[in-house]
């Protein structure tokens, strides 16, 4: 058996003062001198007290801590989209509680209701299937705030995110522009209800006049740089070879780069690379890599501020609203055309 908590009336006996004196020189109260509240202290310490925050929270009816719910880990722009968060909701003086849903329905499902058990006060959450979110409105429904961090304009859930059909349509139309007219889609998400790059893809075909071609559209099955290693060597492997290749992320980028520095393809010469996401190693590739910046810090920043503000008005919550933040395209190496190369 461990040794038992400290109580409040622990702190008083040891140091003489009430229970309620305690109470307020713990909370930093002014109405507490100085010398009470260090003598207090050091004797909290000393007992190893650590206030009741469940039940403060039952009194407040906040616990100051906000969860987050990421699809995976391994990719990093989300990994740098969750650092962000929390420093966000560090200065607004919250907690942030992680969990992972591996692109799993179920998974992300459980963890919605274990944030739910331990009384987060709000939850901001990249969806597994932006089609399948009928859990999520259910709790909205119920005045429960929360932030979807990918665009979802008609679901009845805040949402805050990059517009990512901008970002694609930008990517694609640098490309047809530079001349190239066979480009390749790498882009495991239509799978998982996320088809905005999708249709910036074919938006950019349709606006430029230019059939797109199915046979061009491929799943890697996976997000990470060997996903689309393998299914750059799909692509060359076929009849009707790329000229270029749009990638929905830049490790998928990253593959297709590699794949093409074993196969001896020259970049930007023969191929034509673009990714998304603007991740550190992007720029620092072997052939710097043209991309979609995604601009983590304002992303976050505005989905901190909307659950927050959620919570705050908890009883009757404002009617959803969606917001996007525009993306730009960083053109670097892997794209340039004969004119940009001179």
């Amino acid at each position: 058996m461990g040794k038992p908590l400290a109580r409040l009336k622990d702190v008083a006996e040891k140091t003489g003062f009430s229970i309620n004196t305690v109470s307020l020189a713990l909370r930093d109260s002014p109405r507490i001198p100085s010398e009470t509240k260090v003598i207090i202290r050091e004797a909290a310490s000393e007992l190893n007290y650590l206030p009741n925050y469940v039940a403060k929270s039952l009194v407040n009816q906040e616990t100051k801590s906000i969860g987050l719910i990421l699809t995976d880990l391994e990719n990093p722009i989300l990994t740098h989209v969750a650092q962000a968060i929390e420093s966000h909701l560090a200065k607004a003086g919250y907690t942030t509680l992680f969990a992972t849903s591996n692109n799993n329905l179920e998974v992300e499902t459980r963890m919605i209701e274990t944030f739910r058990s331990r009384r987060a006060d709000g939850m901001l959450i990249f969806p597994t299937n932006h089609n399948r979110l009928d859990h999520i409105r259910a709790l909205r429904q119920r005045n429960y705030p929360i932030v979807l961090l990918v665009g979802s304009s008609d679901s009845g859930i805040d949402a805050v995110s990059m517009n990512e059909q901008m970002g694609a349509y930008k990517a694609v139309s640098h490309l047809i522009g530079n001349g190239h007219k066979a480009i390749a889609l790498i882009d495991p998400a239509p799978a998982l209800g996320n088809i905005e790059k999708r249709e910036g893809y074919l938006q950019a075909h349709a606006d430029a006049g230019l059939a797109a071609r199915p046979e061009l559209v491929i799943d890697p099955k996976g997000h990470s740089a060997e996903a689309g290693y393998w299914a750059m060597a799909s692509l060359m492997s076929r009849d009707d070879k790329p000229t270029a290749v749009f990638a929905s992320n830049d490790s998928l980028a990253l593959g297709v780069l590699r794949f093409c520095a074993q196969a001896g393809l020259r970049v930007p010469t023969d191929i034509a690379i673009v990714g998304f996401d603007n991740i550190e190693f992007a720029e620092y590739a072997v052939t710097p890599l043209t991309t979609v910046d995604y601009n983590a810090s304002r992303v976050s920043q505005l989905a901190v501020e909307r659950v927050i503000e959620l919570i705050r008005h908890r009883d009757e919550l404002p009617p959803p609203r969606n917001t996007q933040v525009t993306p730009d395209l960083v053109v670097r190496e892997s794209s340039l055309g004969l004119r940009d190369r001179g």
